[in-house]
């Protein structure tokens, strides 16, 4: 049976992503994955007032510029639960830069939905969505690091081609560092 260090980034012969839920929506308790351990810690408290809008988690297999999986907004539906394997369509990325003691990484959110064999969502792309769910979520992302002395800035939005390229570069990325550890 695959644990999280092997399931990957996509199903086979899927062009879906895994995506594995931290914080479900609604939280102001953010989790974080701890390698080591292979469980989920309480890693923060979001300020008061604040709360994830919908399911967060990661693509696992995946590295990002800000040295962990790249991370995953699950738009839609009831809140799933924390180590949730969710199957998810890719509908794009914001594009941000994160700004923390005068250094900048980039830090984007690729945007999804669940799709499985019984949800058939018709969202193909981040136009599909109403148009102020993402100001909303890019509103959550700014105040949300602004409180913890941060700076996010979105600096574009781009369709399911970009998320796809941004996932193939962050299996290639996790690649290379298996390969150095190992």
């Amino acid at each position: 049976m695959p644990d999280l260090e092997t399931l990957g980034a996509r199903p086979r012969g899927s062009r879906a992503v895994n995506v594995i839920v931290e914080t479900t929506a609604g939280s102001r308790n953010k989790y974080k994955y701890d390698e080591q351990l292979r469980l989920f810690r309480l890693h923060k408290r979001l300020p008061l007032g604040a709360a994830f809008p919908f399911d967060f988690g990661f693509i696992p297999g995946t590295h990002a510029e800000d040295g962990d999986p790249l991370d995953v907004l699950l738009v839609g539906g009831d809140p799933t639960f924390v180590g949730c394997l969710v199957t998810a369509r890719l509908l794009g990325v914001l594009e941000a830069n994160q700004t923390e003691r005068r250094k900048t990484v980039r830090n984007d959110r690729l945007i999804a939905v669940a799709e499985t064999e019984k949800i058939h969502p018709v969202e193909r792309s981040l136009a599909d969505l109403p148009k102020d769910v993402l100001a909303q979520v890019e509103h959550f992302f700014t105040s949300y690091n602004q409180a913890e002395g941060r700076e996010f800035t979105v600096i574009g939005r781009r369709g399911p081609s970009a998320a796809t390229r941004l996932v193939s570069a962050g299996i290639r990325a996790a690649a290379r560092r298996v390969g150095r550890t190992s």
